[in-house]
């Protein structure tokens, strides 16, 4: 925890009561450098003076003239590298919005706090902010080009990782998912978000999802001669169910290699799957029809989640972190995933619950029934050489405190 007289708060709220009071439990708890705004337009003025920039800013969000989030829309024109408390009479999902909108927009929220605010509460949370790193301004990712990228692939620079799956009830590893990382030979390692989509744009898809495909198959079987089962799930691209071609080049790898289609799932987005579905339709059902297992990832971030499960034969549905991670406090969250778990057991599908980040989430997913987990409290991705010793260290742990 800082210096409290080294955080420069703002209090931006238009009732002068409120400003009083929650100015008197600043002081109260020992935040010495305070000002407070009634209006945002006076607020916005402050940052032009970089002294007197605030590190932090509890903002009302239902203001006359400037609301909290145009006043977020301003801050984020300004570069603002500080920190957010929403201190609001508003409801909780109208709180819980604004704070999705100023995270998108890569400001540091807090938490929120609903009027009238206790000290106890304004304490914990002012207790979690943390000054930005002087020497580490945030950085601008890397933009990779085409030609980089199709150097990349040929030149074997593609490496996956694989994130363990375990069964809730008895803890099982079950399987893993295959995550693509680029061992860039300056940069280090790469995350898919830098590059599947340059992948995407310029027509290299198909030969990244093949470099994928033929390591994970290679490793599945390395992992089945040595008495290792489990299923081994790849991230298909929309753009690889454009050719009716892809779906037997799939059956001639796996043929290949030596591994059977039973043990391999292939994972579609929902969010991007086609308005027209002939092709994928066929592909998909023609990889079930050889018993590859289907898997619809990311449930219910699309616009059309119910026509994909309806149209398309999938074993299993992944329940999107969006709606797992924190839902068993969050009774908006926990209506989506119990809606999500439910029709998953009624069209009998597997489900997943993506994002268990902790022991709370873990809890939540296994009393409410989710048949398999998967979210860094069970494993960060890892390499293929490290997951045997961990799937040990698993087991153990599982059963010391069953």
């Amino acid at each position: 925890m800082e210096n409290k007289s080294a955080i420069n708060i703002l209090v931006l709220d238009d009732e002068s009561f409120m400003l009083k009071l929650l100015g008197r439990m600043l002081a109260n708890l020992g935040y010495t450098a305070v000002s407070t705004c009634d209006n945002g337009h006076a607020a916005l003025a402050l940052f032009d003076r970089p002294n007197d920039s605030p590190n932090l800013i509890l903002l009302d969000l239902n203001m006359p003239e400037m609301d909290g989030l145009e006043f977020v829309r301003h801050l984020v024109e300004r570069h603002y590298i500080g920190s957010l408390l929403l201190v609001s009479g508003e409801d909780e999902r109208m709180q819980q919005a604004a704070e999705k909108l100023a995270r998108a927009h890569k400001i540091t929220v807090l938490g929120h706090l609903h009027k009238p605010a206790s000290a106890q509460g304004l304490a914990e949370l002012i207790g979690k902010w943390a000054a930005p790193s002087k020497n580490e301004p945030r950085a601008q990712r890397k933009v990779y080009g085409a030609d980089e990228l199709r150097a990349a692939i040929a030149n074997g620079e593609l490496v996956n990782y694989y994130q363990p799956k375990v069964r809730a009830d008895s803890g099982r590893v079950m399987g893993v998912e295959t995550l693509v990382r680029w061992r860039h030979p300056q940069d280090g390692m790469v995350f898919p978000d830098q590059f599947i989509s340059v992948a995407e744009a310029h027509g290299l898809i198909d030969n990244l999802t093949r470099a994928v495909l033929t390591n994970a198959l290679a490793q599945a079987k390395l992992w089945q001669n040595a008495g290792l089962t489990l299923i081994v799930a790849v991230n298909l691209s929309m753009d690889n169910l454009a050719s009716p071609d892809f779906a037997d080049f799939v059956v001639g790898l796996a043929a290949k290699a030596g591994v059977l289609p039973q043990t391999m799932a292939l994972e579609v987005t929902e969010s991007r799957l086609m308005e027209d579905l002939r092709i994928p339709l066929e592909i998909l059902t023609r990889l079930r029809l050889k018993r590859f297992l289907l898997s619809i990832d990311d449930f219910g971030t699309g616009n059309s989640s119910m026509a994909q499960l309806r149209d398309l034969p999938f074993d299993e549905l992944k329940i999107d972190q969006s709606f797992v991670h924190g839902a068993w406090n969050n009774e908006k969250l926990r209506a989506m995933f119990d809606s999500s778990l439910g029709l998953t057991k009624q069209l009998g599908m597997e489900s997943v619950a993506e994002g268990v980040e902790d022991q709370a989430d873990w809890d939540f997913v296994r009393q409410r029934g989710c048949d398999i987990a998967q979210g860094y409290f069970v494993a960060r991705p890892m390499p293929a050489a490290d997951l045997p010793a961990w799937i040990q260290s698993w087991q153990r742990g599982f059963a010391a405190s069953n």
